[in-house]
């Protein structure tokens, strides 16, 4: 009768699969963190979106700004996710026609800029445009 060799594995080759695991698990780790940054950062400008559209149709809503000049101000903490944010609006006619007076409607142009600073630092922002149609009030033509 043969005798059978004693199966199993040598120490090098216990070595080389524990350094391949731990490539393996490093890497899986980092693609992790990664993720968790990207939706963490996504989440960010999700929420900065809602809070421009909802500041933007507030001013298009709003018959009170002014034919031309700028507007600011901030969000609360609650709406914005405990970060700091606020916006600024700059109003402007877009196209006024040749001896337009007063009471001739016109396209008013709502440029919006929406910032916030993430808690991973720096300052963000982003930009919004609008068009509404607005009356050239009298003391714009005196």
């Amino acid at each position: 009768m043969k005798r059978s060799s004693r199966a199993g594995f040598t120490l090098l080759e216990v070595l080389v699969a524990t350094v391949i695991m731990g490539v393996a698990v490093t890497a899986l780790i980092v693609g992790l963190s990664q993720s968790v940054k990207n939706a963490t950062r996504l989440a960010d400008y999700d929420r900065a979106v809602m809070l421009a559209r909802t500041k933007m149709s507030e001013l298009l809503l709003d018959v009170n700004l002014p034919f031309d000049g700028s507007l600011d101000g901030g969000f609360a903490p609650d709406q914005a996710g405990g970060v700091s944010s606020g916006w600024k609006a700059v109003l402007k006619p877009f196209d006024v026609p040749p001896n337009a007076g007063e009471g001739t409607e016109v396209l008013q142009d709502i440029a919006l800029e929406v910032w916030w600073e993430p808690r991973t630092g720096g300052r963000r922002s982003m930009q919004l445009d609008s068009y509404r149609p607005v009356k050239i009030p009298a003391e714009v033509v005196r």
